[in-house]
């Protein structure tokens, strides 16, 4: 049976704590989500615990009258609990050094199992279609774990919000990505 793993990666915030709404652009970023997938036949929906997950997947929800399930192991990695004025360069290197880990943060494969361990128990259910919501970083992981050439350069050129398809079926998995905003945009002038 073939199935699919819709990987939203939130609208456009107004910042980076769990309590960030979207922004005014987020909001409509939401809404033309949730038209997006108006025709999808949607069984489940998964968000991060942050309010700018919750906020970008509501009108999907109200499209596709699936309800929103909230699951803590979708929320945006922690890179540290300190200040790191050099976090960007931090970042990087964490692409290629998937156990590195500093103060108060989690390592790339600890990310990256939490996200992986969502999917896996998705494929297991009986959803034939779900959406899962969630952020950039974490994002990026779940899909170095399907695409090992998946890199610090890939998760640059996400956009806000941005998704992916991933394909199930047969025991073969395929990654597509279906929605780029700028992109999308240009096609709608």
């Amino acid at each position: 049976m073939q199935k699919k793993i819709y990987i939203v990666r939130h609208c456009a915030a107004q910042g980076q704590p769990p309590e960030s709404p979207l922004t005014e652009q987020g909001l409509t970023q939401a809404k033309q989500l949730g038209e997006f997938f108006i025709h999808a036949k949607i069984d489940r929906i998964i968000s991060s615990p942050f309010l700018r997950a919750i906020q970008t997947v509501e009108p999907v929800s109200k499209s596709t009258t699936s309800h929103i399930e909230i699951d803590d192991r979708l929320a945006e990695r922690i890179l540290s609990t300190t200040d790191l004025p050099d976090w960007y360069d931090k970042l990087s290197t964490t692409f290629d050094n998937m156990e590195l880990t500093f103060e108060g943060g989690e390592s790339s494969q600890e990310a990256m199992n939490r996200i992986v361990n969502v999917v896996e128990e998705v494929l297991e259910s009986g959803a034939k279609e779900t959406v899962i919501v969630s952020h950039g970083n974490i994002i990026s992981l779940l899909l170095k774990h399907y695409n090992p050439d998946f890199n610090f350069e890939c998760w640059k050129n996400l956009s806000n919000p941005d998704v992916f398809l991933l394909t199930y079926e047969e025991s073969e998995v395929r990654l597509n990505r279906i929605w780029n905003e700028r992109e999308y945009n240009n096609q709608k002038s």
